[in-house]
């Protein structure tokens, strides 16, 4: 999964495809070195951030949408939010997953809206929201509260009649650095549940913290602990260095 922010503000990448124009040259990009599904998002999820309106949002990823699959229609496109109207219109524009990083939490009506496309679902766990999930971030038992809160979700999302889902156990959102490695150690537990696990790390921050690196310094101990993400089970990984994804995917794949 490449990763296409749309956003003035992401922490790694932030206004560099804020114009649709660059957007859309980003994504051909990914999917030209690889990229199975093109991740876009309208609005950033980084430690601190602000919540934006729904409108600001499918300004931005409506059109790139629009474009990516005018040119390409056999390109498989997620969308990255947290809110059901901008799920809606980009499934009604061709997106065919949509990628919560609130679980269904923020906003519930989300899970009608993935069933009634019958499109992917990914369910990802987060403490809090974004503008306060690294205040000091606290678990009893890590590993079992973000199993619990993923199986709660996974109920309402088969309530809602959602068929395809995606779990991510949330590494960087309401994480410390050794919350993240922990998560990274236990990935078969989260495969329990019964569905695909998805990892994002991608040069996050617990990353920088723990190797004094800048994030434009990250991609190689990125592309090193993808690999021991999918040694560990997980399904897909969500990134922005896509050269290096790619080539991660294939010598899992030899290795296999």
């Amino acid at each position: 999964m490449g990763i296409v922010n749309v956003t003035p503000d992401s922490f790694s990448d932030g206004g560099k495809y804020l114009e649709t124009k660059k957007a859309v040259q980003r994504g051909f990009i990914l999917a030209s070195q690889g990229a199975d599904i093109i991740d876009i998002g309208g609005e950033s999820t980084r430690p601190g951030s602000k919540f934006i309106s729904v409108e600001n949002e499918l300004s931005r990823t409506i059109p790139v949408i629009k474009s990516l699959l005018k040119k390409k229609n056999d390109l498989l496109i997620s969308i990255d939010t947290t809110k059901s109207q901008v799920a809606e219109e980009a499934l009604k524009a061709g997106a065919v997953i949509i990628n919560d990083v609130s679980g269904g939490t923020f906003d519930e009506r989300i899970f009608d809206v993935a069933a009634s496309f019958n499109a992917g679902f990914v369910i990802m766990h987060i403490k809090g929201n974004p503008k306060t999930m690294q205040k000091n971030p606290t678990y009893k038992n890590l590993i079992k509260e973000i199993y619990n809160f993923l199986e709660k979700q996974i109920t309402t999302a088969k309530k809602y009649k959602v068929k395809k889902i995606i779990i991510d156990p949330g590494i960087g959102f309401g994480k410390t650095v050794e919350h993240n490695f922990k998560i990274l150690n236990h990935i078969n537990d989260f495969k329990l549940l019964g569905y695909p696990v998805l990892i994002g790390l991608s040069r996050k921050s617990f990353i920088g913290k723990t190797l004094n690196l800048d994030f434009n310094q990250r991609d190689i101990p990125t592309a090193i602990l993808e690999s021991i993400a999918l040694l560990n089970g997980a399904s897909i990984i969500r990134t922005h260095n896509m050269e290096l994804g790619s080539m991660t995917k294939k010598l899992m794949t030899a290795l296999h």
